[in-house]
């Protein structure tokens, strides 16, 4: 079947064989292991065991024998969507490409690449593509996601009762793959988006559109939530074992109270059907980001100004931290609301409005989900002592600006060896087409320790141990001294044609 959209996302990685088994009670019901001897006399136990017994089964929560009763009030609302789009002709497409309806670079592109997409001849051509998504308002707005409707010429909606419509895409999207759709009408069946966070273990149901075969329920448990499948900065998927296969993407998952608690957008499939593993975006994203959708046909987001990256337990060692945990400010950006308020390289950021940050991705997703204007209070950890800033939040620019680092010309007379740490280094001032502070890396010995720790010729460190360096002496005597100090590695903050990162590298016998 051809396609914008075949179906959750597919992502093709190695297979995993689980032998597992399972011991599935419902209605309350409960196994009880009768008391040594019970069976020969035929009894459970003394009367007061019996009737303790008896008192804890009916404590139990009680859950739903079936889930029909919560089929019949949700299944009308959802909706199967199907797309039509025009293809040019791509003579550069061969039997193995992929068709990816990302733009290249794009996170969702790299995400689409490992999920495998059907071949599309060559020539131009109209294809379909189909989705699900599901009711919001009894006006006719709808939820689905943005890879289901991304580039479509014309939108249409078949509901449960076997109804068309022609649809209006009101917004879109790509950071979280989620579409609003409108549909002309009114007294449309409608579901809600439920207030609370799932718990792991909660049963679930999932309603969509599996191969065109619409109004397909099927039902399971929240497996995990806050799941990073690398499709995006703001990845926080619940994952499900509900099945979920070609053409569920844009459908609901319930709760057995049934409002929705999640997006269908994913799969886990070396096959490419379901093998127990999706994920869905959770309630409170689709919220945040439907209701600007509907407001203004786009979503903006607040913005720090800062590159982050994870404290890892070297990087943590190195700074004298006494936990991994928080996001590590490589560099705030020029005139940013980090830099006005004074946020540094090397900072640590810990905490936001109170809250502790567990790592870089939480940050900014907290911080994603929060409106250009807002004032926001920022914990640090700024050289070694805690401090708090207080900054606005300005917007978030479309496109990530990438540096473009200039073709670096190695003069050779200037290299000089660090045989320890496996890299020869340059002053920058020395080196053809580098900035004019730092030190190049103008070698990377094959299997040492700069090149485990992923530096590479032509980037620039900056600072070793929170000093700045001009020289490769500068290099040495950072390092000298963090093993003075009786650090087991030392952090460089390393300039690179993917911007400015840490690394913290072991000092062993250097």
């Amino acid at each position: 079947m051809n396609g914008n959209d075949s179906g959750p996302r597919r992502l093709s990685a190695r297979r995993f064989v689980l032998l597992a088994t399972t011991i599935a009670g419902l209605g309350g019901a409960a196994l009880f292991m009768a008391p040594h001897g019970a069976l020969r006399s035929g009894a459970i136990g003394t009367p007061a065991q019996a009737q303790d017994l008896s008192a804890r089964a009916q404590q139990l929560p009680q859950k739903p024998v079936g889930f029909a009763d919560i089929v019949e009030k949700v299944k009308p609302a959802v909706i199967s969507v199907r797309v039509k789009m025009e293809r040019p002709g791509n003579s550069n497409l061969n039997d193995n490409e992929e068709d990816i309806p990302f733009p290249p670079g794009s996170p969702f592109e790299r995400f689409f690449r490992r999920f495998g997409m059907p071949n599309i001849p060559n020539g131009p051509q109209v294809i379909t593509g189909q989705g699900s998504g599901f009711f919001i308002t009894a006006d006719g707005y709808a939820v689905t996601n943005n890879h289901v409707v991304q580039n479509a010429e014309s939108v249409r909606v078949t509901t449960d009762d076997g109804k068309n419509f022609d649809a209006k895409v009101i917004g879109t999207d790509p950071r979280t793959d989620l579409a609003l759709i409108k549909v002309d009408g009114h007294d449309f069946p409608f579901v809600k988006l439920a207030d609370t966070t799932p718990r792991v273990g909660d049963w679930v149901l999932a309603v969509g559109n599996p191969f065109g075969l619409g109004g397909t329920v099927t039902a399971g448990i929240v497996s995990a939530r806050g799941r990073d499948i690398g499709a995006g900065p703001y990845d926080d998927f619940i994952q499900i074992d509900a099945p979920v296969n070609k053409g569920n993407s844009g459908g609901p998952t319930f709760d057995v109270d049934g409002n929705v608690i999640g997006v269908n957008t994913a799969i886990y499939s070396p096959s490419g059907g379901s093998v127990g593993i999706a994920f869905a975006i959770p309630a409170a994203t689709v919220k945040n980001v439907v209701a600007q959708l509907r407001d203004k046909g786009s979503v903006t987001r607040g913005w720090i100004g800062v590159q982050i990256q994870p404290v890892t337990p070297e990087i943590a060692d190195s700074m004298g931290l006494k936990r991994a945990a928080g996001a590590l400010v490589a560099e705030p950006q020029p005139d940013s609301p980090a830099m006005k308020a004074g946020i540094k390289s090397g900072d640590v950021i810990t905490s936001v409005n109170g809250t502790s940050v567990r790592d870089a991705r939480q940050l900014a997703r907290r911080i994603g989900t929060m409106s250009p204007g807002t004032t926001v209070t920022l914990g640090l950890i700024h050289d070694g002592h805690p401090r708090t800033v207080t900054l606005t939040l300005g917007t978030l620019p479309n496109e990530k600006q990438a540096a473009n680092e200039p073709e670096q010309h190695q003069d050779q007379s200037a290299d000089i060896d660090v045989p320890k740490l496996g890299f020869t280094l340059a002053p920058a001032s020395k080196v053809s087409g580098a900035n004019a502070s730092g030190v190049v890396v103008t070698g990377i010995a094959d299997g040492g320790v700069a090149a485990d720790h992923g530096l590479e010729v032509g980037d620039v460190i900056l600072d070793v141990g929170g000093k700045p360096v001009a020289t490769p002496a500068d290099v040495n005597k950072g390092v000298a001294e963090a093993r003075k100090e009786g650090k087991h590695t030392v952090l460089f903050r390393v300039k690179s044609g993917e911007g400015t990162k840490f690394v913290a590298l072991p000092l062993g016998n250097a």
